[in-house]
Order: C-alpha cells, then structure tokens, then sequence
C-alpha cells in the first residue's frame, strides 16, 4: 500500500485564508467563475447556529483591493475643498444608467422541480454578474447586494404584494430610488407608493423639493412622508447652538399616527374600495393614545409572523379580500421602525446593522390586510461608496478605510465648527486626518498599547452619528438652490411640518438651545420644560371621537 504524501507546512495565514475561502464558498460569484472576478467580503457574518444557517441572507459585497486602500490612506491628508450648496444638488439618473437594472426571476412554471429551478436561477445570476463585469459602467459600480438568496426574497416579495411599498431615506432619496424598480411594478400592473422616510432630519422645504421632482418623473408613483419620530415622541430641544442634531426619544413612543393614515389614505386611494380597509383605520383610531415601550423585545401578540417557502407563488390580486403590501428598501432606511410604527407596537426588532432583517417574513396587520417584509437589500448603481457609507448599506465597523467618507461630509458640512473642535497641529487647514485626530482629542480616544489617538476610533463614532442624523447631510434634487424660496414659503410645506408634528415653539427654543456635549458622547439635558413637550398635540387625537 503506497504510503500518503508528507503533509506540507501549514501556517496561521494560511489557516485565515482558507477560513475565509469557507465562508464564501456559497456565493455564487466567486473567482473561479470569471477571470476578472473581484475578491468577495460577506458582511456581519455570523456563526452558525444549530440546525439553521445564520448566514444565508449576509450582505456580500466586493472588497477593495490593498492598492486602492494604500491610496485613499494617503489622499487622506491632503486638504479639504469645501462643496458649495449648488453643487449639493443630485440627478438619480446619473446614478441608476438605463442599461444597468436589478436581477429579475427568470421565468419559471410548476412542472420544474425545485433542483431545477435553483439551478436555473444560480445560472442566470451568474449570467448576470458577468454580464455587468463586461460592461461599461462596471469600474464606477459601487457595492450591491451578490447573494442570490436575498434577491429571491425580493422575488417573492413582488410576487405575492398587491402594492409595493419603497421606503427611502429622505436625506438620499434621489440614491435610494431604482427607477428601474418602479418600471418593473409598471410592468406586473401593480401599484408602488414611496415614503420618504426620516423627514425630521431635513428642512420641509427639501422635502417639498423632492415630491415635486419625483413626481415630475414617474407621475404613476404615489409619495408620503413618514417619521418615526414625531414631535411627541421626543424630549427637549432638537438641535445645539451649533446645530448638531439632537434626538431624544422618550421612553414610551405613541403610534406615529400622521404618516399611518397617510399611507392607509394612500392605499384606499389604490384598492378603490375593492376590498374593506375600514378595520385599518379603526385599528389607527383606537392605537392613537397607546404607548409602547420602544427599548424592549418585540412583542408579538396577535400578530403573525412566519417564514414561508420562497419556491413557488402565482399573484392573484386581492386573493382571499385581503390586501398585500409589500416593504422594500435598503438597509438602515428605517422599514422595521416604519412597520412598528403602522403596527402601534414593536413587532419588528430595530437595530443600526444593515442586513439586521435578514428573512421574509409576513405580518397580519388587520385580517384583511397583510405585511410583506424583505430583507435591506443594495440596488446595483453607481452611487459613490462613501454616501452607501453615509446612507448605511455598508456595515461602518467593517469598514477597513473610513477617511474618504469623513472627506466626503466634512467637504459638504463644516465639521470643525460642527463639533468645536481644535486642530492638532494649530493650523488653519483641515484634512480628514487632522478632523479625526481633533475628535479624538475632544473624547480622549487613545490606543491602547501606546497611547496614540485613535484615529480610526474617531472616524468611526464620526460615521455613526452622521449615520444616525446627529451630523446632518442631505442632498439636494436639481434646481433646489435656485427655488429654495418657493418651497420654503409652499403650502406643502406646512403640511410636511404637521406630519412631523413640529411647532413655532419648538423651533423657536431649538435655535437657542445651549446645549453640549459632554466627555462620554451623551448630550446634556436640556432644561426645557417636558411637560410643555407632552402637551403637543397628536393631529388625530380627534379620530378617537369618531364613530
């Protein structure tokens, strides 16, 4: 018997290499599959848990290559060039080209076995990948969604909802909308209603701006405006004397009642009385004055949540008299903290991870009316990574080079008075570096071993608040800057503020604010009265006396 081959030496980078070709060894789009494949990164990987794959829904993107994080490091200490507002203002065609769209479900029929369908469509989305590798605009491709399991839950998701419902955050609308996704919808003869999500965080009068825009391109579409953090929802004042954004929540949330029968008014607009949505209306009414505890686990109740098999589905419009309302949307666009809000209740857990929504799941809001959640996903565009960074596709502790993104805000917001800081050097001109080393300063982030600030630390806490809305940026659509003063001064404009539930006083006490922030990153109390606060009136408290 001839005997076995010495084993050859096996060091510990090997070992890390041969790890992580493991956990990537399902993705479909792997370098042995094309020979200008990319190096493949799954994001929040987990381990495995017993008897079900943690894993099967990761955010895959491609990984940056060491040359170009070599490069990036070093324009990190150049200068800053500050943006002026005019050139703030964003095309979404520039970013969505008419030739690149979403991966589709090929066509399918019930004779096929489920083998021969996964086969199937791993071909096609192989096919696919390769097919944007060869083309054009692949070197200006920013991170999109590889695992093919995600875009089945999309599939299916379309398939099964009556209405689709796009939640986008307000600040990077124009970045968030595929319009190759609301031709799609045309196409099945369905109907899609956009939220503009998060419009506490902007001035009204962009997001007058951008209805008005959207509208003039996709007239078909139907746009509300929803915040899960209505005036009475928070505490104290908004903002500092800075203007650093501030959001206290208050330990007990009340249903976001104005954006709610927003889209319910949206959604009889559509079924046109084809199906009886007057127990969602009720549902809103008789939730009006409820609280629920927004830090605790998600509480369930009636609700029915259920995984469900992704093979085979054949739409049938209003099936059974109940209406299907399917959310789509990137990750951290806010649709588990939408969806708790129409429910009056946390039936969804909410967390800043992208991809933290990681299966299909359906929830029954009212007997006849029915919720499909999908999983965050990335379009395919050509949106430049570091707003992906900012707008929170990209998971920010996984970032291996966070200097670009600090470039790309501090560019367009005046960082250094933002957050008061001193520069390092005492110099008068600011790079990304000099900006993170300021802030790490001002926190005392220091690195372990020899006492260095932590540069990277700091750049990541700076990411992390621009991500939750504490550093503000929003882009503009065309034209905003030279017809500012009609939306600010537009009925519409009024109505977003009554959604928002803001008032004269509230804006008035958040301009004088003398707020700060303290040596363990938490702002200071306010001293404004909070019983004031609670007084603000919910705009349908009247609904609790209809009959």
């Amino acid at each position: 018997m001839p005997q076995s081959r010495r084993k050859a030496p096996f060091s510990g980078k090997a070992k890390k290499q041969q790890l992580q070709a493991k956990k990537n060894k399902n993705l479909l789009v792997s370098a042995s599959t094309s020979s200008n494949a990319y190096d493949v990164v799954s994001v929040n990987y987990q381990p495995k848990a017993r008897g079900r794959d943690t894993n099967r829904y990761a955010l895959k993107f491609y990984r940056e290559t060491d040359e170009e994080l070599k490069m990036k490091k070093e324009d990190s200490m150049k200068s800053l060039n500050r943006v002026l507002e005019k050139d703030m203002e964003v095309d979404p065609t520039d970013y969505f080209p008419s030739d690149i769209s979403f991966p589709k479900r090929p066509p399918w029929d019930f004779s096929m076995t489920a083998a021969q369908l996964d086969a199937q469509e791993q071909k096609y989305f192989r096919e696919y990948i390769d097919a944007l590798q060869a083309s054009e605009h692949w070197k200006d491709m920013s991170y999109f969604e590889l695992n093919l399991e995600t875009w089945r839950q999309l599939w299916r998701v379309l398939e099964m909802c009556d209405v689709l419902l796009l939640i986008v955050d307000i600040r990077y609308a124009g970045m968030m909308f595929p319009p190759s996704l609301y031709e799609y919808v045309k196409q099945q003869k369905k109907n899609m209603i956009l939220v503009l999500n998060k419009i506490d965080l902007v001035p009204a009068s962009v997001v007058a701006a951008w209805k008005e825009f959207l509208l003039k391109k996709y007239p078909d579409l139907k746009i509300v405006y929803f915040t899960s953090c209505p005036g009475y929802n928070l505490r104290g004042s908004t903002s500092d004397r800075t203007g650093l954004q501030i959001r206290r929540r208050r330990g007990k949330q009340r249903m976001c009642v104005e954006g709610a029968m927003k889209i319910y008014e949206a959604c009889m607009e559509i079924v046109n009385d084809e199906i009886d949505l007057s127990t969602w209306k009720l549902k809103i009414i008789e939730e009006n004055n409820l609280e629920f505890d927004y830090d605790k686990a998600a509480s369930v109740g009636e609700t029915i949540i259920q995984e469900v098999d992704t093979t085979f589905y054949r739409h049938e419009k209003y099936k059974n008299e109940i209406l299907t309302i399917g959310c789509v949307g990137q990750p951290n666009v806010g649709k588990s903290s939408l969806m708790n809000a129409i429910m009056g209740k946390k039936v969804v857990s909410v967390s800043k991870t992208p991809g933290h929504t990681k299966h299909f799941q359906t929830i029954m809001l009212t007997p006849q009316v029915r919720l499909c959640d999908c999983p965050g996903l990335v379009f395919p565009s050509k949106v430049p990574r570091p707003i992906q960074i900012l707008m929170g596709s990209y998971p920010i502790a996984q970032l291996r080079e966070p200097y670009t993104t600090i470039r790309y805000l501090a560019e367009r917001l005046d960082l250094p008075r933002l957050l008061r800081l001193e520069h390092p050097d005492l110099d008068d001109t600011w790079s990304p570096r000099d900006i993170c080393d300021g802030w790490a300063k001002k926190r005392s982030y220091l690195t372990a071993k020899a006492a260095r600030l932590d540069t990277y630390r700091a750049a990541n806490s700076l990411l992390r608040m621009a991500l939750d809305g504490r550093i503000c940026l929003w882009l503009r659509p065309p034209g905003f800057t030279e017809e500012k003063y009609k939306y600010e001064s537009c009925e519409e404009t009024e109505y977003i503020n009554w959604v928002k539930s803001t008032t004269s006083y509230l804006d008035a006490d958040s301009g004088n604010s003398d707020t700060d922030i303290s040596e363990s990153g938490n702002e200071q109390e306010s001293e404004t009265d909070d019983e004031e606060q609670t007084a603000m009136a919910n705009k349908f408290a009247a609904l609790a006396n209809v009959e």
